[in-house]
C-alpha cells in the first residue's frame, strides 16, 4: 500500500516496465475513450497489458485492483449508461483519486447518473465489500493479482461473483519458473510486480481447480528490468506481461466441437475478432473450434455474435506464455 500510495507518484517512478507494458495496440474505440479520462487519473495509474475486452454494451464489470480508476472510466464509456462498472482497491489514496473525478467524468460522458462506483477493500474478500454471487458479467484486473499471496482465493472469489457464462479477463505478470524465497520477499520486486509473479503453469491448475475453463492466452510480451541490482537478484527467471481470459462455463453448455461464423457485429472489431492466440474470427468465415471454445461462445455474451453449429476441431493445446 505504501509503495503504490506514497512512494510512487506517477508511472515514471517505476523501476521496470512490468507494470506499464502494453502487449498490443489499443483499438480506436479504446484510444478515444482513454482521451476522455482525467489527466490525474491516467498519471496515477500503474497497469500492464490490455484489459479492455470486447462486446461490452450494457455489461456489469468488476475491476479488481482498480487503482486510480483509469480502466473503470474507459469501461464506463464502453458499457454505456445502462451498464455499470465497480472498482475495488486496497489503497485508500488511489480510491480517493478515483472517487474525486466521478462527477467530472459523468459530465464529460453526458450521463445523467453515475455508472461507476469505487470501493476500498481487498480482492481476496469481495464478500466483505458487499459483492454478491453471480452479480457481474465480466471481472477484469490489470497487473494486480501478482500483489496478493493468495491467488487461488482471488480466482475463487472472481468465479463466485461472475454470472454463468461470465468472463475473467486480466493482465498480469508471469514467470518461467517458481521463484525463490529471496525474490518473493524482496520489497521493491513486490512493488514492481515481479516478486509475486505466478509460474504460468500454476495458473492453469488453479483455474481448473476453481471451476474456470482452460485459460485462453490473448497476448504476451517480455518484461525488461533495466536495473542491474534487481537483475542480479532474479537471476535466470524470465518474466512476461500476459493477458488471459477465463470463462465460467455452465455444465449444460458443454458439448462437442463445432463450427462458428462471426457476424461482425462487435464495435471496433467488425471485420475480425482476435479472441486469443489460437482463434481469430473473420466476419463471415467458417471456423472449426474445439468443444471448450464452442461452449464458451455458446454460453457467454458472445453467443449473439456467432452462428454456432455442431462438428469441428479437436481440443487445442494450452498456450504457455513464458
Amino acid at each position: 500500500q505504501n509503495y503504490y500510495g506514497k512512494e510512487l507518484q506517477k508511472s515514471e517512478d517505476l523501476k521496470t516496465n512490468a507494470c506499464i507494458t502494453s502487449a498490443r495496440p489499443l483499438p480506436r474505440v479504446v484510444r478515444d475513450a482513454l482521451e476522455c479520462v482525467h489527466e490525474e487519473v491516467v498519471a496515477r495509474y500503474y497497469g500492464c497489458g490490455l484489459v479492455i475486452p470486447e462486446c461490452l454494451t450494457s455489461c456489469r464489470i468488476l475491476d479488481l485492483g482498480s487503482g486510480s480508476g483509469r480502466d473503470c472510466y474507459v469501461l464506463s464509456q464502453l458499457v454505456g449508461e445502462q451498464g455499470h462498472v465497480t472498482g475495488i482497491d486496497m489503497t485508500e489514496g488511489q480510491v480517493e483519486v478515483a472517487k474525486k473525478h466521478i462527477a467530472y467524468h459523468m459530465d464529460k460522458f453526458g450521463y445523467r447518473k453515475p455508472n461507476v462506483q469505487f470501493l476500498h477493500g481487498y480482492i481476496e474478500k469481495l464478500s466483505d465489500a458487499g459483492l454478491a454471487d453471480e452479480s457481474y458479467d465480466i471481472v477484469i484486473s490489470n497487473c494486480v493479482i501478482n500483489l496478493t499471496p493468495d491467488k487461488r482465493t482471488v480466482l475463487r472469489e472472481a468465479f463466485r461473483v461472475l454470472k454463468p457464462g461470465g468472463e475473467m479477463y486480466f493482465s498480469d505478470v508471469y514467470v518461467s519458473q517458481r521463484l525463490s524465497e529471496t525474490v518473493r520477499k524482496h520489497r521493491v520486486l513486490w512493488g514492481e510486480c515481479l516478486a509475486g509473479a505466478l509460474y504460468w503453469r500454476d495458473l492453469y491448475s488453479i483455474a481448473e481447480e476453481v471451476g474456470f475453463s482452460t485459460p485462453c492466452l490473448v497476448t504476451a510480451s517480455p518484461i525488461t528490468i533495466g536495473n542491474k541490482e534487481l537483475e542480479g537478484i532474479v537471476g535466470d527467471c524470465r518474466f512476461v506481461s500476459a493477458t488471459f481470459r477465463l470463462f465460467k462455463v455452465p455444465r449444460r453448455s458443454r458439448a462437442g466441437p463445432g463450427q462458428v461464423i462471426y457476424n461482425g457485429g462487435i464495435v471496433g472489431h467488425e471485420r475480425e475478432l482476435v479472441f486469443d492466440a489460437n482463434f481469430t474470427f473473420k466476419e463471415g468465415d467458417v471456423v472449426d473450434v474445439d468443444a471448450e471454445m464452442a461452449a464458451i461462445l455458446r454460453s457467454s455474451r458472445f453467443a449473439e455474435e456467432f452462428l454456432i453449429r455442431a462438428g469441428g476441431a479437436s481440443t487445442a493445446e494450452p498456450q504457455g506464455c513464458c
